[in-house]
């Protein structure tokens, strides 16, 4: 499981959605209101989808097709969180100060990609084995 370089991608985007429920998302222009991923109930419901999906796809590593589908679920599914985070960036202006942790989903969206195409190139690896040692059976008979 380890030894594959998209299950640490995967776990490095598990992290990092993980570590939005407990990071402020924003802090007033004055500094004296704190804001959280999870003060807001939509984007509490999406980081709680997005978490178990990632979770899903990490722990599924023998089922490569449904790891790569839930992989790419969830990868929309925080392209939206960060589209979400942006259009409120857009319609603050100036009223809070965003932080780092509001790029995350970002992150986690490029290392979710990054994993899927790994995990496609696995399957395609080993259906071509499974090609030619199929063809190689049928040569012996």
């Amino acid at each position: 499981m380890w030894q594959r370089v998209q299950t640490l991608y995967l776990a490095i985007a598990t992290a990092l959605v993980a570590a939005m429920f407990f990071c402020t998302k924003a802090v007033s222009a004055d500094g004296a209101l704190t804001i959280s991923f999870i003060s807001y109930i939509p984007y509490l419901i999406l980081l709680i989808i997005a978490s178990a999906l990632q979770l899903l796809a990490l722990t599924t590593f023998r089922h490569r097709i449904f790891q790569m589908r839930t992989t790419v679920l969830a990868a929309i599914i925080l392209l939206a969180l960060q589209i979400w985070l942006v259009v409120d960036f857009i319609t603050t202006r100036g009223e809070v100060i965003f932080r780092l942790p509001a790029l995350f989903p970002v992150v986690a969206v490029i290392l979710d990609v990054m994993a899927a195409r790994g995990i496609l190139a696995d399957q395609l690896l080993v259906e071509s084995a499974y090609h030619l040692r199929k063809s190689r059976r049928e040569r012996r008979r």
